[in-house]
């Protein structure tokens, strides 16, 4: 295993458009930037992503989270056709209050094992303040079944 991101070629059009479907298309998420180290993406504030009180719902800043991470996770395991990936614990810290805008998060390997990964998911609302931080623990199966 590769100890970051592999540097296949990467479309981030293509990886957008497999976002298009379930909560991250509900949600508005897109990719943004993919590193050596580290996956980009964003998220509009506004009536899909907002609470009752005005702000941005914690659970989509996790959602947003998982997102980025599960995405590092497959592209660190993309050269294995066997490898799979899914994310088996997520949590974050809401340090922040965001009323409207964009949140902008990056995912970064606090660890990347055979079977374990995990990741720091910082969330930063528009004016580059951080909002959340979350973790990741993602399950790799090299397995093949």
């Amino acid at each position: 295993m590769h100890p970051y991101i592999s540097q296949a070629p990467v479309d981030l059009v293509e990886m957008n458009r497999r976002n298009s479907i379930g909560i991250e298309k509900v949600l508005g998420i897109r990719l943004t930037a993919i590193g050596p180290d580290f996956v980009c993406g964003e998220m509009p504030v506004d009536e899909r992503t907002r609470q009752p009180f005005g702000i941005l719902h914690g659970g989509a800043s996790i959602v947003l989270a998982e997102t980025l991470g599960s995405w590092a996770s497959h592209l660190v395991m993309c050269d294995d056709p066997r490898a799979r990936v899914a994310g088996i614990e997520v949590g974050g810290s809401h340090v922040r209050s965001v009323r409207s805008g964009v949140v902008r998060g990056v995912a970064r390997p606090i660890r990347l094992g055979r079977s374990l990964h995990f990741w720091r998911i910082d969330i930063f609302a528009p004016d580059g303040e951080l909002s959340c931080s979350a973790r990741l623990t993602v399950k790799v199966n090299t397995r093949g079944d």
